[in-house]
């Protein structure tokens, strides 16, 4: 027993930022393998891609079911501008205005 409920139950968690990060793995994986010629890593890149898609998701579902949660705000609406994540982006700002300043 290496490791405490608490930090596996958190590596569990979908989390919107591990799951743009397994999503641009899939997408480079899956172009290497279009040009390589490569149907195992295509096949691996397109698991990938969607295996990001399904943990976004579930992060977001999370997020909702939790409304107390604010999220990261400027952070996840700016990350979300440089991924081209329209939906990171508009969590991002309704973290904004959701805040009592």
């Amino acid at each position: 027993m290496s490791s405490s409920p608490s930090s596996d139950q958190q590596n569990q968690q979908p989390g919107l930022i591990s799951g743009h990060a397994q999503l641009a793995k899939g997408v480079i994986v899956s172009t290497l393998g279009t040009a390589t010629n490569s149907p195992a890593w295509k096949t691996s890149g397109e698991e990938s891609r969607e295996a990001g898609i399904s943990e976004m998701k579930a992060a977001s579902e999370n997020r909702n079911r939790n409304s107390s949660e604010q999220g990261y705000g400027k952070v996840e609406e700016i990350a979300g501008r440089v991924t081209g994540c329209e939906g990171m982006e508009k969590e991002g700002k309704r973290g904004e205005s959701g805040k009592g300043d």
